[in-house]
């Protein structure tokens, strides 16, 4: 999430805003949908890891 903050470049006049480009492509949930992309396989994981078998090691 760091990487879609706004930050100004000190000294300079070159300011980074993801919402621009967000604008500019007409899909201002871009973001959201990452993140629900994330939580999404982050749960997918959890399950696939819950059904796999017990493994004992001697």
């Amino acid at each position: 999430m760091e990487r879609y903050q706004v930050t100004d470049t000190q000294g300079k006049r070159h300011k980074n805003d993801p919402n621009d480009w967000l604008r500019e492509v007409e899909k201002p949930t871009y973001i959201l949908d990452l993140l629900l992309s994330i939580i999404n396989v982050s749960v997918q994981t959890v399950d696939i890891v819950a059904g796999l078998p017990k493994v004992k090691f001697e």
